[in-house]
């Protein structure tokens, strides 16, 4: 079987390699990190010039029809790169229910001002009492004349504090944990009643926490029909999960090479580390996990790219892989690299960091293990 990339996705992760190579180094990316928003608003211009917010979406929808390998190629380079700017909030998680859930009407008037990189939004669904599960919504939406009144939490909001635009999952009817009585809502941040607070998080991201009080929205915000948001949510939240992973993964294989490169120059006892055998076997061992992810992660993108049956169990067996190889390789990387690799100024500290975050994204290592026993 041929798993080589196409002509079309092999151009794709080399405009996304040189890009990495020649214009977002380490240095630039802890100054994009550190601004105010926390990225930069002309490299996110930059993504959106390139086509590359336009890859998951149909032709319809102003996209280039791109599927889950395209994104698994793109978040690959993307987590060798650190890359802080929103892919993931914007493009898969807001647009990737916009283009589920919304009417056409809807699609022009915001997911294709997201694709052209002139809209910044967020995908609100994790609340305080959730956990992993997406189904435990709180926040209510209550129907008022020709609109709605929203009232809740949500937390963890990526990209929540720049966002202008609010994907908002509320239940409209039902127990909190009913998959069916989930609506789905396109909400401007800066209505009245919504209050926000920003944070970066520990891997060089941004986040928020969100209170809706007594929100008036027009039904026009409404995406879908009422009660019936939780398919898409779901099958957002899948491409989400596949994308982190290939994200992990390109950190994990760039985490093993920067390590097996330093042990060729970190010198001791007047010879290289890289020339002890126990260092070797270690090596190896990191070596032999990011190959083992790497062919996971392109099953379930194969599996995902064909709407297989086998597809979500496909993605929680990756999800489960990066989550304990990738800490692994994490805690190798960091004490091969002795003190520094702990240290600000070197990259494997920010590497491990964003893996460790990711582990704990849309259900962790033993979370997506009880759902594949399951």
């Amino acid at each position: 079987m041929d798993f080589s990339l196409n002509e079309v996705q092999a151009m794709l992760d080399d405009s996304v390699e040189k890009f990495i190579t020649n214009d977002y180094d380490f240095d630039t990316r802890q100054k994009y990190a550190a601004g105010e928003q926390g990225f930069s608003s002309a490299v996110w211009q930059t993504f959106a010039e390139l086509g590359w917010t336009a890859v998951p979406f149909s032709e319809d929808d102003g996209g280039f029809d791109g599927g889950p390998v395209e994104l698994m190629v793109m978040m690959l380079r993307f987590g060798k790169g650190l890359v802080v700017e929103p892919y993931l909030a914007n493009i898969v998680m807001a647009g990737g229910v916009l283009r589920r859930a919304a009417d056409a009407r809807q699609k022009e008037r915001w997911l294709l001002p997201i694709i052209a990189g002139e809209l910044q939004a967020a995908l609100a669904f994790v609340e305080p009492q959730s956990r992993y599960d997406i189904s435990n919504i709180a926040t209510t939406a209550t129907a008022d004349g020709d609109g709605w009144i929203l009232s809740g939490s949500k937390g963890v909001v990526l990209n929540g504090g720049n966002a202008e635009l609010l994907i908002v999952p509320a239940r409209t009817s039902g127990d909190q944990c009913d998959e069916d009585g989930i609506t789905l809502f396109a909400v401007s941040a800066a209505g009245e009643g919504i209050t926000r607070r920003s944070y970066p998080t520990v891997d060089g991201q941004q986040a928020a926490e969100i209170r809706f009080e007594n929100v008036c929205v027009d039904d026009d915000a409404r995406l879908g029909e009422s009660g019936k948001g939780y398919a898409a949510l779901d099958a957002t939240l899948d491409d989400t999960t596949l994308a982190v992973c290939a994200e992990a993964v390109g950190i994990m294989q760039i985490m093993t090479d920067k390590t097996v490169e330093y042990s060729k120059n970190r010198m001791q006892f007047s010879v290289p580390i890289g020339s002890f055998q126990a260092l070797q076997h270690r090596m190896v061992d990191m070596f032999t996990d990011c190959e083992q992810s790497y062919s996971l992660l392109i099953r379930a993108a194969m599996l995902a790219s064909e709407s297989s049956d086998e597809t979500r169990q496909a993605i929680s067996t990756i999800k489960y892989q990066v989550g304990t190889a990738g800490r692994k390789i994490g805690q190798e990387a960091v004490q091969i690299h002795g003190a520094m690799g702990v240290s600000w100024d070197l990259d494997i500290a920010h590497y491990f960091k964003r893996l460790t975050v990711i582990d704990q994204m849309l259900g962790n290592a033993d979370w997506h293990l009880d759902r594949l026993a399951g």
